[in-house]
């Protein structure tokens, strides 16, 4: 089970000063680091990368019976500083994913956060980070299930750019993969097995040309991107699928909702069918991973006038201000991160 030998640093939540560089949706690339070398949370300590290992018998191994977040850490490097994004709504969602894989002492969101604050301050990062906690069953055992089984965290984190293209806009398929239901798997839950499904639809889109996949529905409508929220813009109101159309709850999927109601654009949460999405005016995509990633063409079809629209454009570069912590309007999204 879960022990701790370090104590971590506190965590700070210092406001960002307002500035008037141009909005940059990335960071001059750094020297190349040896991954083997930085220091991650494994097991209760912190050790190199290269010394975190577990067993091939580990039951998350072989069953996928693991959950995980991805949180960006954005450098600043007019401020020197380095901004965690809402690292507190991503600890929220990984306990309430442990809930539902039956996991147990699993720390309070107050120590979750400050280990993932103190894995990050140990490396010194002075670039763009993507940090991954993830709790997984530890114990050695064949059988599927989920009751009986220890479980233990380990936190990654390592310099990361862009997943895909933000700047120029990105070309998306749909997907013939659906998307796994709420019933059969929880949607709400980051569950590591549950990728493989997403795997399906990312594969297929890039193997046939495309930066992404649409993902439906069982019953057909507008699910998400592989691995991504969807928002489209049609008549000046954004519109994006509601929880119960199996998606996953995002963390940034609400910030947009937060950043659309500042920028007095009426946002409507409701099915969609795929069809709107060829009729959309402008269509993108947030996570994590994606960031704020506008589309420019689905299955062939131009999205409105194949570029990058002007609300996609606006919400991309305040997105990127605000996590830079150009904003201080959005200064509540961000941790700023103590540097060695």
């Amino acid at each position: 089970m879960l022990t701790q030998k370090s104590s971590p640093a506190g965590t700070s939540t210092e406001s960002a000063p307002a500035a008037t560089a141009e909005p940059q949706a990335t960071a001059t690339a750094p020297a190349a680091r040896d991954l083997d070398s930085v220091i991650c949370y494994f097991q209760g300590d912190f050790v190199p990368m290269r010394d975190a290992k577990v067993s091939i018998m580990t039951h998350a191994f072989m069953y996928g019976t693991a959950t995980f977040e991805g949180i960006r850490a954005y450098w600043n490097a007019d401020q020197g500083k380095l901004y965690g994004l809402k690292i507190r709504e991503h600890v929220e969602r990984i306990r309430q994913s442990c809930r539902i894989l039956l996991m147990e002492n699993v720390p309070s969101v107050d120590d979750l956060t400050r280990l993932i604050i103190e894995t990050v301050r140990r490396n010194g990062f002075r670039e763009d980070v993507y940090i991954r906690p993830s709790f997984y069953k530890s114990t050695k055992a064949i059988g599927v299930r989920l009751h009986h089984l220890e479980n233990e965290l380990y936190i990654i984190a390592i310099p990361f750019g862009n997943y895909i293209d933000v700047d120029r806009g990105v070309r998306v398929m749909t997907s013939t993969w659906r998307r796994n239901p709420d019933e059969a798997l929880p949607a709400r839950g980051k569950i590591v097995g549950g990728y493989v499904n997403m795997a399906f639809q990312k594969s297929e889109a890039e193997m046939n040309g495309y930066d992404e996949a649409v993902v439906l529905t069982a019953d057909g409508h507008v699910n998400e991107a592989s691995a991504a929220n969807l928002f489209m813009i049609r008549d000046g109101v954004a519109l994006t699928p509601p929880v119960n159309d199996d998606i996953l709850e995002g963390v940034t999927r609400k910030a947009m909702l937060e950043l659309l109601a500042n920028e007095k654009i009426p946002v409507e949460i409701r099915s969609i069918d795929r069809s709107e999405l060829y009729v959309a005016d402008e269509m993108f995509l947030c996570g994590t991973g994606v960031q704020i990633s506008p589309v420019i063409e689905i299955d062939q079809r131009p999205i409105g006038s194949g570029e990058v629209g002007p609300i996609g454009k606006l919400i991309r570069d305040r997105y990127f201000d605000a996590v830079r912590g150009r904003l201080p309007e959005y200064r509540h999204w961000l941790t700023e991160i103590p540097l060695n």
